[in-house]
């Protein structure tokens, strides 16, 4: 029988121990390839997702942009259309705007004179102000009427 030293469970220790961490290091390093394994997966699929959906903004980007550049055209039509009528709106009031208002004037003044005073009208009394204070029209024509005789 052989007697086993102090040297040798040393070396069969060190061995054991060699191997439950290099099985650990495999257990680890299997988890490891699996999570990039999982990783890659997710980049192409990402990838695969990415590529039409930037497509799709790209072309949604375009699309709007021809949009604006109508629009922008709609309202440099609309400023050319506004300015006209502006214009024409300034033209029409300095051609029409002061014969207009008198032959107004002069309408009125023919209705006036033709109409006269109703008698059955009650006469509108006048207020003339003299020195801060009002004074009805009858008062004030017993005070003139002196002065004009």
């Amino acid at each position: 029988m052989h007697t086993v030293s102090g040297g040798e469970v040393a070396g069969i220790l060190v061995a054991v121990f060699w191997a439950i961490l290099v099985s650990f290091l495999a257990v680890a390093l299997a988890r490891l390839a699996q999570t990039l394994r999982a990783t890659t997966k997710l980049v192409a699929d990402v990838t695969d997702q990415a590529v039409p959906l930037l497509a799709d903004a790209s072309t949604a980007v375009r699309s709007a942009q021809t949009q604006i550049e109508r629009v922008d055209a709609i309202a440099s039509d609309v400023q050319e259309v506004t300015s006209n009528a502006s214009a024409l709106s300034t033209t029409v009031a300095s051609t029409f705007g002061g014969p207009l208002v008198k032959v107004a004037a002069f309408g009125y003044g023919v209705r006036r004179a033709v109409s006269g005073r109703k008698e059955d009208a009650p006469a509108r009394t006048r207020h003339d102000v003299i020195v801060g204070r009002t004074v009805p029209g009858a008062r004030r024509d017993k005070r003139t009427r002196g002065k004009k005789d």
